[in-house]
């Protein structure tokens, strides 16, 4: 093997890393820090602070970091465990506390024929896997979205509504 490329990504060890989509990285380090990198250049981060605030910033720790292509999934050195989507970080799931002690990996179920049938009806599975000698199931439920035909008779009547009221407004606008 041949090194290719080498930065400094976490202030300590790092303790879990993974590949993306897009030839992006995830790590989870002892900085108390979740990292999205592409090559060298950091995309975004996580930070206790700004996604779950009232917790103090030095409170938790990333522990394990798995991304599937959409969703990035997380588990802490205090047993919790997090859903986000992958290229924004936006939380979509949290559990506090979903095992005793430090999550030591997560895995998502493969979208193959069995993890399909494993999902039922949510958009994803996650597995995690804890110092307390338990594996857990956390079901990502299906987020609700407008139809498309709704969304266009929506904007449809805001067309209607605004030029009714430019009409109000203005006599002998049209």
């Amino acid at each position: 093997m041949k090194k290719t490329l080498e930065f400094r990504a976490h202030d300590g060890e790092i303790e879990d890393i993974a590949l993306g989509p897009d030839n992006k990285v995830v790590t989870a380090g002892r900085d108390f820090q979740c990292c999205v990198w592409q090559q060298d250049q950091l995309v975004t981060g996580l930070h206790w602070h700004e996604n779950l605030p009232g917790i103090p910033d030095k409170a938790y720790r990333y522990q394990a970091c798995r991304d599937s292509g959409t969703f990035l999934g997380l588990g802490t050195v205090t047993g919790s465990v997090a859903i986000h989507i992958a290229f924004s970080l936006q939380r979509l799931y949290y559990v506090k506390e979903a095992h005793g002690i430090v999550v030591t990996d997560v895995a998502f179920v493969p979208e193959s024929r069995p993890g399909r049938e494993l999902l039922g009806g949510h958009e994803a599975a996650l597995l995690s896997v804890a110092v307390d000698s338990r594996c857990k199931l956390h079901l990502l439920p299906t987020r609700r979205s407008l139809p498309v035909w709704l969304l266009l008779l929506l904007c449809a009547g805001l067309i209607v509504a605004t030029i009714l009221l430019l009409q109000l407004a203005f006599p002998g606008f049209l």
